[in-house]
């Protein structure tokens, strides 16, 4: 281990949200800290979001009233950075302008001692730019937190080109015996979390603009059928729809205009009209005091089929299979009719047949496209994290497909206790979709060497509380699965966008695992 010892002194520049939860964190785990802000009033609300946090700490059980004076005693506010000289670890925490993080760190490379490491918390800024004019470039790292610092425990190390490897490491040690799970990542635009988890907004976004589905139906898709904590348009409020926006742009730019990361005319829209989410009073939802909330769209109730025909083999059916059984429907497990030519074509499907029709998983493809293809019915269904678990299902039906069997298809998961949200034949539907580019994009990542497969998924279930890390749902899903979806979804709308990452093309032609 290579991690600072307690003994170390820490500083912490920025007395904002973000950096008064670093200043706690430094603290908790034992260090004198020092907090240096250019405004004494920002050091005096930095303290109190501190003694309030620990106080809370102290009435629930968690820590003892000698514990949070002891983390208290060891905080000490500065106002010149002359008083920082015994630190051996900076960390600022301050306005993402480049120039002025650049000068704070030339003018500490002045008062610090040479072996000083000097961290920057930025969220989107090049740690190999941060560092370039620097004297000693190899001391500079990125230690990206989340906020709130005491509470989340993701911590990004970056990588500069410049920085030391023993520097990097002792970062990372740092942080982890802090108690974070930490990331190694290399500096590239958006670092892991803020560039993996660009696919949640835009899919959403964009399957709202085409009118796939509404705001609420499509959160309640992701919380009740993906098991994500909030839905894309409850976060980017949460979050505020500038600074996803600011965000977005910034990502877009960085990467040279690539269409993977465009962002979207309805932020625009959102952003101009000062929609900013719950701190504006308004956003995609009304936050004001009495506004009701919207449902989403829900399927009035239906008669369950008495029978299926199981079509295909995936694990993901599996749960279905069984509850349908429990619902006491006859299950049919022969596959393919010799005397059936059609089904023949469906080699690599999966789902159900119930009557005349198909109830088939999301290829990424439309129902629309499926029914002109197999020449009969074809409902689609979504993914879900557990299909057990699962609160609602989003299903959407070829447009040459009649309304009773799509009464049939809202029936048969009603069966299974679901709530049914019919949505517009939308490619790839809103789970399998949205999940779909996460992984994809997690595996860019891997591929572009920012980070390891098991780094994407500790920075995104850590980071923003992704209920599977995209690496590992990608594999439970089925590698050809993820594949295939994609391969559909650049068909239908002809766009680079949902080109497949180079590494789930090799891993699928050899056959092999991506974690």
């Amino acid at each position: 281990m290579t991690a600072l010892s307690p003994s170390a002194a820490v500083a912490v520049i920025g007395a904002g949200t973000m950096g008064a939860g670093i200043v706690q964190v430094a603290a908790t785990a034992g260090h004198r800290v020092y907090l240096f802000d250019t405004s004494e009033e920002a050091i005096d609300k930095g303290l109190a979001q501190i003694e309030i946090f620990l106080e809370r700490s102290v009435a629930k059980g968690r820590i003892d009233d000698d514990e949070c004076r002891a983390i208290l005693d060891r905080i000490h506010r500065c106002n010149k950075l002359s008083d920082l000289a015994p630190a051996k670890l900076v960390i600022e925490a301050i306005v993402e302008n480049i120039d002025i993080k650049r000068s704070v760190f030339s003018d500490l490379e002045d008062i610090l001692s040479e072996d000083a490491i000097l961290a920057s918390n930025t969220s989107s800024i090049s740690i190999t730019e941060i560092a370039a004019k620097l004297k000693r470039p190899e001391r500079v790292v990125g230690m990206h937190f989340f906020n709130p610092a005491p509470i989340m425990k993701l911590v990004e190390i970056i990588h500069g080109l410049a920085t030391d490897s023993q520097v990097a490491e002792t970062a990372y040690d740092t942080a982890e015996k802090w108690g974070k799970k930490v990331v190694h990542a290399k500096s590239t635009p958006g670092f892991i979390v803020n560039r993996v988890a660009r696919p949640f907004y835009s899919e959403a976004l964009r399957i709202l603009q085409e009118g796939g589905a509404d705001i609420p139906t499509i959160d309640s898709c992701i919380r009740e059928a993906g098991g994500f904590r909030m839905g894309p348009f409850e976060l980017m409020d949460l979050i505020g729809n500038d600074v996803n926006f600011s965000v977005t742009k910034s990502v877009y730019d960085a990467y040279y205009q690539d269409p993977r990361y465009r962002p979207n005319l309805i932020q625009q829209e959102q952003v101009a009209a000062g929609r900013l989410g719950r701190k504006s009073g308004q956003g995609y939802y009304d936050y004001c005091e009495g506004a009701a909330k919207p449902e989403a769209i829900t399927a009035d109730a239906a008669p369950a089929p008495s029978e299926i025909t199981v079509i295909g083999v995936n694990p993901l059916l599996a749960p279905l299979i069984e509850l349908a059984s429990e619902a006491g429907m006859t299950i049919n497990e022969k596959v393919i009719d010799e005397n059936d030519e059609i089904e023949i074509f469906i080699e690599g499907m999966c789902g159900f047949k119930i009557d005349n029709f198909y109830l088939l998983l999301s290829e990424g493809d439309t129902a629309t496209e499926k029914t002109d293809f197999l020449g009969k019915p074809t409902i689609n269904f979504d993914l879900a994290l557990d299909y057990k678990a699962a609160a609602r299902i989003a299903i959407a039906k070829g447009d040459q497909v009649s309304k009773d069997d799509l009464l049939k298809a809202v029936g048969f998961f009603q069966a299974l206790d679901k709530k049914v949200s019919v949505i517009d034949d939308c490619p790839g539907l809103i789970v399998m979709r949205i999940v779909s580019m996460l992984s994809n994009e997690g595996s860019d990542a891997v591929y572009q060497g920012v980070t390891s497969p098991e780094g994407i998924d500790i920075a995104m279930e850590n980071g923003v509380n992704y209920p599977r890390g995209p690496m590992r749902w990608a594999q439970d899903i089925g590698l050809d699965h993820i594949e295939t979806v994609l391969c559909n979804l650049q068909n239908f709308y002809g766009e680079d966008r949902y080109r497949s990452s180079p590494l789930i093309k090799r891993a699928v032609y050899a056959g092999k695992t991506i974690i």
